[in-house]
Formats: C-alpha cells, structure tokens, sequence
C-alpha cells in the first residue's frame, strides 16, 4: 500500500512493494513472528542454501561437521536450531560466516516465499484451521506465490473480522482508562508540539494561518486545496510528492488551521500504516492531540488558565476566544491541561440529541453509564445530566451552566449545543472544585440517579401498564449500525478513490 492519509484517523501508511513472486511485502505474519532476529527456519534455510550453492550433499556436509545427514536435514527444515559451536563448524564447512547464517533477511525470491509459506504453516490462526501442512520447498514459486497470496488475505479478512462493534468499545475502553490514568495528558505529545512551534518561530498566541502554513513547510508538504477530494477523507497526503491535498469547504465552512495540522500531525510523529483497529484508533488520538497543543500551545494556555483560577473565572468560553478555535476543542484541550497544570479533577461529554455518548472522559468519578463490557460510547446519557438538558435550552448563545446530584456526589457543568444543533459538549467538575469556575452561582439543579433504571430509562409502572403490549415503535436507525467500524487499514476510507485521487493530481 502506497502512503495516504485522512485527516480524521490521520495515520500515513508504510510503503510496500506486492508482486507475484512476494519478494519484498511486508505482510502480518512477518510482523508478528520477528522477522527481523534470525530464528531456526532463517538459519536452517541458509545453511541448506549455502551447502547446495557448495555443492554437497547432506552427507557430505554431516561429514565435515562430525553430524548425521538426519541432523543436518532437521536444522535446515528449521526444527532444530544449532548451537554456537555448531554454527561455527557449519560456517566454515561452507566457506561462510557465521553473520551470514544468522543474516535473518531471505537470499532470493524463492527463500523469501517459502520462508513466509512455513511461518504462516506455524501460526496459531492456520494451526486452528486444522488443515495438512505442505513442503514449501517442493513446490514450484507459482504455488508458492499461491499459498502465501492466499494466506496473506486469510490474515487480513481475520484481521478486518476483528474489528467488530465489540472489538471496537473494548479498544475505546481501554485508551479511555489510559488516558483517565494520565489526566488526559500526554507529556510526549507536548513536547513535539513546542518544539514544532520553536522552528516555526511562535511566541505566543493564536496559531494564525500563516504559522499554520509553516507547520507545513516545516515538514516540507505544500498545501493544495482542491474540489474534488475523495468523499471518505478530510485530507490525503501525496507523500512521493509531498503534497497534502484538502478541500476547498476547510476553507469556508471550517476552521482551515484544524484540518491543516491534523493531516500533518501523524507524519510529524512518524506513525506507521496501523496493524489492527487499537493501533489506529491510538494513532487517531495521538493525531488529535498533538493538532490541539499546536493550535493551543501548552506554554501559552496555562498560563493564561491558571491566572483565571487565581481570579476564580475560568471559562471554556474564554478559551475558545482567546485562540479561536471551536468549543469543542477548547474544550476538550482543557481536559488536556486542568488535571496537570490546575490540579482539577474533569470530566467531558459529547452527546447526540438522541441521548447516545459520542465521546466522553472523566476522572473525577462522574457515573457515566456502561455496557456489560465497561463501553460507554453508545451508551444513554441520563436525561438529567447537563449535556441532555442542554438540549431542551431555547437560548443557544448563552453559556449553560447546571448542577446534578448524583450517587457519587454532586458535580457543575456548563455545556453548550454545537451549531447544527446535534451534538451537544459539556465539562465539568465535582462540586468541591467548582469555586475556580465562572457559572458556579447557577441555581439551576437537577438530579440523577443512574445508572438506576428507574432513574430516566425504566418508564413509570402506570404507563409501562398500559402500553407495554400495544406499541410497536419504528426505531431512526442510523445506517451504519450494523457496520459499525468499516473495514480496511484506515477504517472507512476509500482506498481506490484515494489511489484514484492521488493519480489525478500527481505533478508530471
């Protein structure tokens, strides 16, 4: 797979080459089984091919080395691995070194080939398909481009299977209580961002887009917008040509800067084609971070964060102006800094009118509801938290400030409803942390018990009574239900679109 990138999963890929013969592709079974260390079957096949290149026959070799032909025959079948003093004696028999007996990379084609057909035979996923084991050696390099063409897309359909909706929420799962871990704050990641606005030369302030630019040119990517970018990305890199094409909407209808520095990010920080659905969504994350600490650098934010604690006036509305970026980056880049720089416990929440959880995060203790294996995204958030009852609020400009009592204590949020009117985003505090924050004199209050069924899910008994047994509701479905994580390397993109795309737009 030549390099492309989308801008919302961010991750380039690694080059490959692919051909009949499979000289030189990089598959799963090779990164899985270290292909990179010699191990037996490297070690035995160049012994056997260095011993015919001698012209010897097994005899003659076991002769040299004081071994049977039988030994011999099961250290080149890479059954056995021989020891140092073995190697070395085998080494000289044949007029070699013994670095090149352990060299771990294919002599040819043909080694290449057959070298993949018997780790492949080896793995656990073929072991379990309890199917007969075949001498790659003896078979013609048609078949043998054969098997491992076949193994290679078993290995990949498995993969893809792998990412179910569960897959999926148990990888959300666990990067969220990595994150809850680390405050939702990536030390690493910071880093890079300041040293990429050093060389850019940024002093303070708003990232304008001429620094943006510069991030770019840093990386030595030109930028070029264009109409007919491929409806399943925000962004793709020409990585040959250095070109990151956009669409001409990022320039009007979003803030151009975002997509800009989240297409870049992942070439920034190197990141490799993803091996499975955690990878990518880990590299997602790490794209996502980063473009925020570039459009609201750590060395500007929190001083200006910790002087509205000191006035006891912080304000995700203030922080969103001050670096004019979206609500919902600001914040979530507070989530980023109040645990590490402000001591704040936090928590964040997207939610859908609908009542699911897009996104959330929390290390303040807030009972976000779960399913039976720990997810919450696609879970209901309480009708009574603040990111629901948001919602029902007529006056959209204004700040919207609530507390909620709930079985872990009281917590203030303020939240806003995103334009479109979809999605709404909320942050907050437990309550003995709320002094530091503007909105904490709110009178409104409401109260949760979930996840108590009864709480806002289970319907009164009167109601349930009487309709129970004479409703049938036609449920707004979304369509992508049942595929809920597409399939591919960078889940949902169009890879042909995107060659296509790329084909179209390459400088002569």
């Amino acid at each position: 797979m030549s390099r492309q990138h989308a801008a919302d999963t961010a991750p380039p890929g690694a080059h490959r080459t692919s051909g009949a013969t499979g000289t030189t592709r990089t598959t799963e079974a090779s990164r899985t089984t270290g292909v990179q260390e010699a191990d037996a079957l490297s070690i035995g096949r160049r012994i056997r091919h260095f011993r015919t290149q001698a012209g010897l026959t097994l005899g003659q070799l076991g002769e040299k080395v004081g071994r049977a032909p039988s030994q011999i025959s099961v250290m080149e079948n890479g059954k056995r691995e021989p020891g140092l003093g073995q190697l070395r004696a085998l080494a000289e028999a044949l007029g070699v070194t013994a670095d090149d007996l352990l060299d771990p990379e294919p002599v040819d084609a043909r080694q290449a080939l057959e070298l993949e057909v018997e780790r492949n035979q080896r793995s656990p996923l073929y072991t379990s398909l309890h199917l007969p084991r075949v001498r790659a050696k003896s078979l013609p390099q048609d078949a043998l481009a054969a098997i491992a063409g076949l193994q290679r897309q078993l290995a990949d359909a498995m993969r893809r299977r792998a990412a179910t909706p569960e897959e999926a929420r148990r990888v959300n799962r666990n990067l969220r209580e990595r994150m809850r871990r680390q405050g939702n704050h990536f030390p690493e990641l910071e880093k890079v961002a300041g040293e990429v606005l050093a060389r850019i030369g940024y002093t303070g302030g708003p990232l304008s887009q001429r620094q943006t630019a510069a991030v770019a040119d840093d990386l030595g990517y030109s930028l070029h917008y264009v109409s007919d970018l491929p409806a399943s990305t925000r962004a793709v890199a020409d990585t040959a040509h250095r070109r990151l094409y956009l669409s001409h909407e990022d320039v009007t209808g979003h803030d151009p800067r975002s997509h800009v520095l989240t297409a870049l990010a992942s070439h920034i920080l190197g990141h490799e084609t993803p091996a499975d659905y955690e990878e990518f969504l880990t590299q997602r994350v790490e794209a996502n971070y980063l473009a925020a600490a570039l459009l609201m650098p750590e060395s500007a934010a929190v001083p200006m964060l910790q002087a509205a604690k000191k006035n006891r006036s912080i304000s995700i509305e203030e922080l969103r102006d001050l670096f004019g970026v979206s609500y919902e980056t600001s914040a979530h880049r507070f989530t980023n800094l109040a645990t590490a720089h402000l001591g704040l416990p936090v928590h964040f929440m997207k939610v859908h009118s609908s009542g699911t959880i897009h996104k959330a995060y929390s290390n303040d203790g807030l009972p976000f509801p779960t399913d039976p294996m720990g997810a919450v995204e696609g879970q209901f958030a309480c009708k009574r938290f603040t990111s629901r009852t948001v919602h029902r609020v007529a006056d959209r400009f204004s700040p919207y400030f609530q507390y909620t009592d709930t079985p872990n204590g009281t917590y203030w949020c303020t939240a806003r409803v995103l334009p479109g009117g979809e999605f709404s985003i909320s942050v907050g505090v437990p309550f003995a942390h709320v002094g530091w924050f503007e909105g904490r004199e709110t009178a409104k209050r409401s109260r949760s018990e979930c996840p108590d069924p009864d709480c806002c899910r289970r319907p009164p008994a009167k109601l349930a009574e009487r309709w129970e047994d004479s409703s049938w509701p036609s449920a707004r479905t979304h369509a992508s239900l049942l595929a809920a994580v597409p399939p591919g390397v960078f889940p949902g993109v169009d890879t042909t679109e995107v060659y296509a795309f790329l084909d179209r737009h390459a400088p002569e």
